[in-house]
């Protein structure tokens, strides 16, 4: 199955007609930079094409709630902003973004609250602004290896 042909399967699994369907994908290919990989079949996908294929057919529905784990692995930094860009805009539009990451540029690019979780304990819960305002440590990565040592 190609790439086209995976998002389109998902978007008539949604009841997506057509012309929407199209309009939807054209949009989503574009901001993913998608086109190129449009009618490759998926044995023949790098690891970042695959995530990208993956993110298109999550999404393609528009859901309310999206949830995100690790959207940008795999991915080089073009295609790495064309997803942050994406869940900004989701946010900006009013979706609940839940996503999950080790990039903490991401974290302090997208996140309204934040959750820290190490090996099934929650060690912080609440307001990003409210975390920053709290921090010991000069930065979030050294702020994340601070709470996650003291754990």
């Amino acid at each position: 199955m190609t790439a086209r042909e995976m998002v389109e399967y998902f978007g008539r699994l949604h009841g997506l007609d057509d012309e929407l369907l199209q309009m939807r994908m054209n949009k989503i290919f574009d901001r993913l930079q998608m086109n190129e990989i449009r009618d490759t079949l998926g044995a023949k996908m790098s690891t970042g094409m695959k995530q990208k294929v993956s993110i298109a057919r999550t999404i393609i529905h528009d859901p309310s709630v999206m949830v995100f784990d690790e959207a940008t692995a795999g991915l080089d930094v073009v295609a790495s902003r064309g997803i942050v860009e994406l869940i900004r805009d989701a946010k900006n539009r009013g979706k609940t973004v839940l996503f999950s990451t080790h990039r903490m540029g991401e974290v302090s690019q997208l996140s309204d609250d934040l959750a820290i979780i190490h090996k099934g304990r929650l060690l912080y819960n609440g307001a990003y602004d409210e975390f920053e305002s709290h921090m010991q440590a000069d930065s979030l990565e050294d702020e994340f290896i601070r709470i996650v040592e003291a754990a």
